[in-house]
């Protein structure tokens, strides 16, 4: 499948802002629904977010997918901690930091692909995908 990638850092709260509106034009161009676009966007944020504070930075490759199937792909590295238990980390009420423990299971609700792929002491690639319907 063809693609169109942007790469853009997460090292401050700006970082945050900036890759939400990236997906939000991503998901515009490609002709998401209001809905669809609301759901990755949102997604996006949190695991933006989450880059920044649990993984110290990082960086989000927004690609827009053409081909058989249309969409937009988002991939979250950091070369943080990494996550020891995925499976709790999924789970709704736990965090390892301050937050209410609904960004991980709740991004992966919001869209339809969702990949997470960790190495303590490593690092964190988090991919999620929402394709035009």
């Amino acid at each position: 499948m063809p693609t169109t990638t942007d790469t853009l850092p997460i090292t401050s709260g700006d970082d945050v802002v900036r890759v939400r509106q990236k997906v939000r034009v991503r998901a515009t161009e490609i002709g998401l629904s209001l809905v669809d676009q609301t759901k990755l966007i949102t997604a996006a944020s949190e695991l933006a977010r989450n880059t920044l504070d649990y993984g110290k930075g990082g960086h989000a490759d927004i690609e827009t997918v053409l081909g058989d199937r249309r969409g937009v792909r988002v991939i979250f590295r950091d070369r943080g901690p990494g996550i020891p238990d995925i499976p709790q980390a999924l789970t709704d009420g736990f965090t390892s930091g301050n937050g209410l423990g609904h960004g991980l299971g709740g991004a992966r609700r919001l869209v339809d692909d969702f990949d997470i792929q960790s190495i303590v002491g490593a690092g964190t690639t988090v991919t999620i995908a929402r394709w035009k319907r």
